[in-house]
């Protein structure tokens, strides 16, 4: 049977007030698109562009061509305004890269330095400083020592430049030569080195009777997978009963990798709170199923130069109670950083939130305390003398 058409009263004035409600919504939109845009659009998971006047640089770019005694690049020229944009924003996490910095920075972060000369650098004091010489490599086999400040690679001064910077002038290939220049006790001393090919693992483990220590030099893909892999197919065998952590002078990765990681300990609860002016607020919480220490006695080591992702693993084992942290406060970046690929393999490395501990403590500026700290001094690296390792063994958690 057919359905009976019905007419249906509408009320004019309702339509008129909807009307006029649409069109100045509409209109408001319109004239505060450029401000509204970026903050809702994410949401929706729209990426934005944004037109801007950039006369004024044209003009500075005319007067410097018609004024200029000497030649002009312009792809140079164009490349360093890239660079100075990004960096006025004034955040040291935000950089633009170029084409060869940016393949450089991708191979550092999957552990292919290719080759240098063996040595973990931080910021200390204002300098970047050696924090120590790896085993069997060429600074410590000349005579480079913990401690010392990088003040030359091939008679340019480098004291003023970011660690990033240094190691990619440091790094080369095999057989090649540098020459490296350290401030020690107020002397210059420099080693001419060879350098030669790093083995750089992300994450290894080594036993002490039922301990076993647990070392990860960086967040790499695979680290969590590598590192449950290990727990799952040695651990039972050789009877651990204790974990010691060690996140010293790990400078971060990947996120997902400390998720992985943290999956060992945490059981599918929130080990991870992001917050950005910009994109939606989003948790990241634990896998489940996979937390075989969960009830393991364990031990963090963190120092000065334990930095991003790292700390997100100390913060959340720390929050939870699932591990007694030892050493030294941590460097303080509760910042995410998203790489974003730009024309002709450059890259942008932007600093796109905020991150918290699960308890929603913020690190940024501030790092990770110790529950127990533990100083180990230059002196002691210099001596391979070990006083956070030698705690965290003792300790009883």
């Amino acid at each position: 049977m057919a359905k009976k058409w019905e007419e249906r009263q509408v009320s004019l004035g309702g339509t008129i007030i909807a009307g006029v409600a649409t069109l100045i919504v509409g209109f408001f939109l319109g004239m505060n698109w450029n401000n509204l845009a970026p903050k809702f659009l994410p949401y929706l998971g729209v990426r934005t562009s944004i037109k801007n006047d950039w006369s004024e640089l044209d003009d500075v770019y005319s007067m410097l061509v018609s004024n200029y005694d000497g030649e002009i690049d312009k792809d140079v020229i164009i490349e360093g305004a890239k660079k100075g944009l990004v960096a006025a924003v004034g955040d040291v996490y935000t950089e633009y890269m170029t084409a060869e910095e940016a393949e450089a920075y991708e191979a550092a972060l999957h552990g292919d330095v290719g080759a240098g000369i063996g040595i973990e650098m931080g910021l200390r004091d204002g300098y970047v400083r050696v924090i120590r010489t790896l085993p069997d490599n060429p600074a410590g086999k000349a005579g480079v020592k913990a401690g010392d400040i990088i003040y030359k690679v091939d008679d340019e001064e480098v004291y003023d430049k970011t660690t990033d910077e240094i190691s990619q002038k440091l790094r080369g290939a095999a057989g090649t030569k540098v020459k490296l220049t350290v401030a020690r006790d107020g002397e210059e001393k420099s080693f001419e080195l060879t350098r030669e090919t790093i083995n750089n693992v992300s994450a290894y483990v080594t036993y002490d009777g039922s301990t076993a220590i647990i070392t990860v030099t960086r967040f790499d893909n695979d680290t969590g997978t590598l590192v449950q892999n290990i727990v799952k197919n040695e651990f039972e065998e050789k009877g651990v009963k204790k974990v010691i952590l060690d996140l010293r002078n790990n400078g971060g990765g990947y996120v997902s990798a400390a998720k992985d990681l943290l999956s060992l300990w945490i059981d599918g609860e929130p080990v991870l709170i992001q917050k950005s002016n910009n994109l939606a607020d989003e948790t990241t919480r634990a896998n489940r199923g996979q937390a075989k220490l969960s009830d393991m006695p364990t031990v963090v080591l963190i120092n000065g130069s334990t930095a991003s992702a790292s700390e997100i693993v100390a913060g959340a084992l720390k929050d939870y109670g699932k591990a007694t942290v030892l050493g030294e406060t941590s460097y303080g970046k509760g910042v995410v950083q998203t790489l974003l690929d730009l024309p002709e393999n450059t890259l942008l490395k932007v600093t796109t939130a905020r991150w918290y501990t699960p308890k929603g403590n913020s690190i940024n500026g501030e790092g990770i305390k110790p529950d127990i700290e533990v100083e180990l001094t230059y002196d002691d690296a210099n001596h391979s003398r070990d006083p956070q390792l030698d705690a965290a063994k003792k300790h009883n958690p």
